[in-house]
């Protein structure tokens, strides 16, 4: 029996805490052709597409900012960060506003993807644990877990995670107008 099989009435693994602790509402969406989810408690507002005003001088995962009824919104393309190319944005792309502790509290920052789904409910028997690589060679530590629905598969993200402590201090720079730092993350990166 691996960690991940379950008999009658037995517990699947020692995750099982941590999955029911999971369990829950997600805001599923789309990169590419993959689905994603986010807690439904990171998630601030949907906002249609507008226009992102570039700065300069920043990795190319930071598409700009927006102005959010006169608030500067620093908006990162996923599906750059994610090693997808940059996002082509199309009358489904949309701009999901997030807010959780590890992107500065207060800081609400624009998420752009290539489109929204669905928000789900998944319970804890919906649920696997992350997935461990041999070798830990990838950077999987933002992914929460893996959400099964029928034959699909969600990953479900940690969005305070996405990003680097440096690469969170660059959106805060970028929101409020601050020279990039000789410290922060490199362009283009």
């Amino acid at each position: 029996m691996t960690a991940h099989d379950s008999e009658a009435g037995a517990p699947r693994s020692a995750d099982d805490a941590q999955l029911q602790t999971l369990a829950g509402r997600f805001l599923s969406f789309r990169l590419a052709e993959e689905d994603y989810g986010l807690q439904i408690l990171d998630v601030r507002e949907i906002i249609r597409m507008q226009h992102i005003t570039p700065v300069p001088c920043r990795p190319a995962f930071l598409r700009g900012v927006i102005n959010l009824r006169g608030r500067i919104i620093p908006v990162v393309d996923l599906r750059c960060k994610f090693g997808m190319g940059l996002a082509e944005t199309t009358p489904q792309s949309v701009i999901i506003v997030v807010q959780c502790a590890s992107l500065g509290g207060n800081t609400p920052t624009g998420v752009l993807v290539d489109e929204v789904v669905e928000v789900v409910d998944l319970s804890a028997a919906q649920l696997d644990p992350p997935p461990v690589y041999a070798g830990g060679a990838l950077e999987t530590e933002f992914v929460l877990g893996i959400g099964k629905i029928a034959d699909d598969v969600l990953f479900l993200l940690d969005i305070g995670r996405v990003l680097s402590t440096a690469e969170n201090q660059l959106l805060a720079d970028a929101a409020t107008g601050a020279p990039p730092r000789p410290d922060s993350a490199t362009p283009g990166t």
